[in-house]
Parts: C-alpha cells; sequence; structure tokens
C-alpha cells in the first residue's frame, strides 16, 4: 500500500509542498455543499489550488450515489481532465469515498488526494483505500480498492463539525481501541467528548489512524486479518440501512456504535470477551449517543441486510468477533438465533 498519511500542523503550507513535489497536468477539487462553504477556504489560498476547478457534489450520504459519481465523471472529462489529472478530495467519508472511486475509474484510474474534514473520515473512510458508492439500497456495493497518493488529517477542521459528526466518527476510534490493545482501548475510553480537548484528540486520531494503517499493511486486500477493522460493522450496517428506510437515518458512526454493542454481545457468548469490559462500553455509549428505535418486527428487515454484508461467503453471515481487547477473531460464522438475540441485547441495554 503505497499510502502516505500526515498528521498536519500546518495544512496549506504542507499541502502546497506536497504538491509541488507532484507531476500532474491539471489539479481539481471535490467538495460537497457544506464542506465547500465551511472548509474550502481553509485550503483555498494554498498556491497550487487557487485555479483549480471546483466540484461540488450535494452533502449526505444519500447523496453517495452513481447519478453522482456520473456528475463528477462529466466534470472532470468537460474539463479536460487526464491520465495525468490529480483530484483532491476534501469532505467526509461520502467525499473520499465517491471521490476515490471517480479517481479509480476516470480513464481507467487518476491520482487522488484526501483532505477529510470529520472526524469519521479521518480516522477511517480517507485511509486504507476503500472506495464507492452506494448501489440498490446497500451501502458502498459498488466500489474498488484505490488508496490515494497521500491523506492529509487535520483536526483544525473539526472545529466546523457539530456534536453528532463528532460522536459519528468516535465510534470508529472505539472500534480501533477494542481491535487493538488495552492502551490504546483505555486512552479512547476515557476521553471527556463534552469537554472536546482538540489538541488531545488530534493525539488519539494520530494513534487511531496508526491502529487502521497497521492493519491495512498487513492485509491491503481484505483477504484476512484487515476483517479486523469490520467488528461492529455487520449489525451497524443494517441497523444504518433500516434508519434509511425508516425515513430517520442515523449516522453512519451511531450505527457503528449501536452495531458494537450487539458484536460485543456475540462476542461474549461466542468467544468469551469480558462481561465487565462489555459493560464498561455499553456503559460509555450510552453516556453519549442516543438509541436507535427499532422493534422485533424489525428483526427480519435486519437479517436480511446481514446477508449482504461483503464479508459473507456461501450464504453464511461471517462476523468479526473479540475474544477480548486485541483479541480478534475472524470469519466467525453466528446462527439465526445468536443474532436475534445480540438484537434484543441491544434493546434491552437501553431498557426498550
Amino acid at each position: 500500500m503505497n499510502q502516505k498519511v500526515v498528521i498536519c500542523q500546518d495544512l496549506p503550507s504542507e499541502l502546497q509542498v506536497f504538491l509541488e513535489g507532484m507531476s500532474y497536468d491539471k489539479l481539481f477539487v471535490l467538495t460537497d455543499m457544506n464542506t465547500h462553504e465551511k472548509c474550502y477556504p481553509l485550503v483555498k489560498e494554498v498556491p497550487l489550488l487557487r485555479d483549480a476547478p471546483v466540484i461540488t457534489v450535494e452533502a449526505g450520504d444519500t447523496h453517495k450515489s452513481l447519478e453522482a459519481l456520473s456528475s463528477i465523471w462529466m466534470r472532470l472529462s468537460s474539463e479536460g481532465a487526464t491520465r495525468h489529472s490529480v483530484l483532491l478530495n476534501l469532505g467526509g467519508g461520502m467525499v473520499t469515498d465517491m471521490g476515490g472511486f471517480a479517481g479509480a475509474t476516470f480513464k481507467r484510474g487518476i491520482r487522488t488526494i484526501n483532505v477529510p474534514t470529520t472526524l469519521m473520515a479521518s480516522v477511517d473512510a480517507a485511509v486504507g483505500g476503500k472506495t464507492g458508492v452506494n448501489f440498490n439500497g446497500l451501502k458502498n456495493e459498488i466500489g474498488a480498492f484505490y488508496p490515494p497518493e497521500c491523506v492529509f488529517i487535520d483536526c483544525e477542521f473539526l472545529r466546523t463539525l457539530d456534536r453528532d459528526n463528532i460522536l459519528s466518527g468516535y465510534a470508529e476510534m472505539i472500534k480501533h481501541g477494542l481491535i487493538s490493545s488495552m492502551e490504546v482501548y483505555t486512552s479512547v475510553m476515557l476521553y471527556d467528548i463534552d469537554t472536546m480537548n482538540y489538541r488531545y484528540l488530534n493525539q488519539l486520531v494520530a494513534q487511531s489512524v496508526a491502529v487502521k494503517e497497521e492493519f491495512v499493511a498487513k492485509d491491503p486486500k481484505e483477504q484476512n486479518i484487515r476483517k479486523a477493522l469490520n467488528f461492529g460493522h455487520t449489525v451497524g450496517h443494517a441497523y444504518e440501512s433500516l434508519s434509511f428506510r425508516k425515513n430517520a437515518p442515523l449516522l453512519h458512526g451511531h450505527a457503528v456504535a449501536a452495531g458494537i454493542i450487539s458484536e460485543l454481545y456475540l462476542s461474549h457468548k461466542l468467544c468469551g470477551f469480558p462481561m465487565e469490559k462489555l459493560s464498561q462500553v455499553v456503559y460509555y455509549i450510552k453516556e453519549y449517543y442516543r438509541p436507535f428505535a427499532f422493534s422485533c418486527d424489525d428483526y427480519d428487515a435486519l437479517y436480511e441486510l446481514m446477508t449482504h454484508d461483503k464479508k459473507n461467503e456461501a450464504g453464511i453471515i461471517n462476523f468479526t468477533l473479540l475474544g477480548g481487547v486485541g483479541d480478534v477473531r475472524i470469519n466467525q460464522q453466528v446462527s439465526r438465533a445468536h443474532i436475534l438475540e445480540s438484537l434484543d441485547f441491544y434493546r434491552e441495554s437501553w431498557g426498550g
């Protein structure tokens, strides 16, 4: 995986130096409506970006679609992009996912740079080379592994985020703590989101990115241990998809936080994950996150959504579970009965 990650001290100057070292004919910037307004002003003074055409798409995961992707291709084509052009993706996970896939497919591949502007994108979506768009009601159904040339992470952008988006990204950091070590887990669980110490958060982000990079370096195409990064996501993606069907969309990380509770229950039942740690994590998530409301009537739909998970093989739902903090068990096949129990456990955790 040839991918550089820079934890920025001074984003404009570091971006300028990096671009000066690249050879390209045209540079394009992709934003969404929100990042064009709030984040583009922080980079547009970079000398090499001043004349770059800006492509702007609608904000929100519902717009991570083939239609929006097609509009990006159209702009690149009409503005004369070639295989020697560069696309800089300035935004959250939706922008880096879709911009990455646009880069992977336009002219069979143009180089991309990711500048994540959300906590979620910084610790997860922008790093690791997964790109894609939603299709047929399923998240990231169409995509490619296509690492960017570089990822520039700057926690200054996080000051533009509301609490829900901070929490969304933080769920991935909780996951990184659980799959890595007691040291990382403890630092994540002790952070007080209410006080928002951005300087310390920058350190935690760097730590979290390092966890993800380590798994990606060992297994770039997700054949083996990189599946550790899917912890919380098999149930979490089902919760997320159901929330869209209910017209009460959850942010990705809020769905992952809910998925972590359900999958820690499965880890406890099937792999001996300690109840004391399970209770700790449930307590932390309940402290900061809101419950996702669903009923027994939704269980069939949730189970069916899990059958579409990309980790599955031959119709068997595959989970990544934990025997303890840092003790990752990939390719765990879980019965329907246990999966439904994990949905019960989530609802009961909230007194539902």
